[in-house]
C-alpha cells in the first residue's frame, strides 16, 4: 500500500502544484499538507478527481503546538471508497487565522468544525453555524488546549435552595488532596497483606 500511497502522492502533488506545501507517505499514511488559502481548492480536487474520489470525509480535528508560530494544524481524515485510500489532509494555522469551511464540499464538515472551534477556538469562515457544540452556554476558554488548566475556571452545581445551576470558582481544598508519588511498580516489590491473601494459608 506504501507504494500506491506514493504514487498517488506524486499524483496529487503534480496536480495541486504550488497548492500543496508538503505531500508525504509517513507512517504508511497518505498527507498532504496546504495553507488555508488553498484548502478549498484541494479539497475540490482530492474529491472530484477519477484518481482521487475522497467523497467521504471521516472527522475534522485539531493539534495545538503552543510553542509554534502556526499553533495549531486542523486536521481533515478523508476516506475514498472506491478506491479503499486513506488521505489525511493538514493546515497549519496561527491563533487569530481563520479557515475557510468546507462545509459546502462536504456537508458533515459542519458539526465537526463546531466541534474545533468550541475546544480550540479555531475560527471557520463561512460555517453557517459557528457555535459553541459541546461546553455550556457562556463557557470561557477552548478545553482542549494545552495552556487551558486541567481543573477548569468554575465549578458547576445545582444549589437546591436556589432550585437552579450554581457557577462557582474552583477551590482545591489541600488538605483533601493526597498525593502518592511511588508508582504502583514500586509499590508492589514490598511485601504487603492483600486482601483475599489470608485465604491462601
Amino acid at each position: 500500500m506504501t507504494n500506491v500511497y506514493r504514487e498517488l502522492g506524486d499524483f496529487i502533488s503534480a496536480a495541486l502544484g504550488a497548492q500543496a506545501d508538503k505531500v508525504e507517505v509517513k507512517l504508511g499514511e497518505l498527507m498532504l499538507t496546504c495553507a488555508p488559502s488553498a484548502l478549498l481548492k484541494a479539497m475540490k480536487f482530492l474529491r472530484n478527481d477519477s484518481n482521487c474520489r475522497f467523497e467521504m470525509l471521516i472527522d475534522i480535528c485539531g493539534v495545538d503546538y503552543p510553542e509554534r508560530e502556526k499553533r495549531f494544524d486542523v486536521v481533515y481524515n478523508l476516506l475514498s471508497l472506491k478506491h479503499n485510500y486513506r488521505v489525511r489532509v493538514k493546515v497549519p494555522v496561527s491563533e487569530d487565522e481563520a479557515v475557510p469551511s468546507v462545509n459546502d464540499i462536504f456537508p458533515a464538515a459542519a458539526w465537526f468544525e463546531r466541534e474545533a472551534y468550541d475546544m480550540y477556538g479555531i475560527f471557520f469562515e463561512g460555517n453557517p453555524d459557528l457555535r459553541r457544540l459541546l461546553t455550556d452556554y457562556g463557557f470561557e476558554g477552548h478545553p482542549f488546549r494545552k495552556d487551558f488548566p486541567l481543573t477548569g475556571y468554575v465549578e458547576v452545581r445545582y444549589d437546591e435552595t436556589a432550585k437552579r445551576v450554581i457557577y462557582e470558582p474552583v477551590k482545591l481544598t489541600q488538605e483533601f488532596r493526597k498525593f502518592d508519588f511511588e508508582s504502583p511498580w514500586e509499590g508492589m516489590l514490598q511485601p504487603r497483606q492483600l486482601p483475599g491473601d489470608e485465604k491462601a494459608k
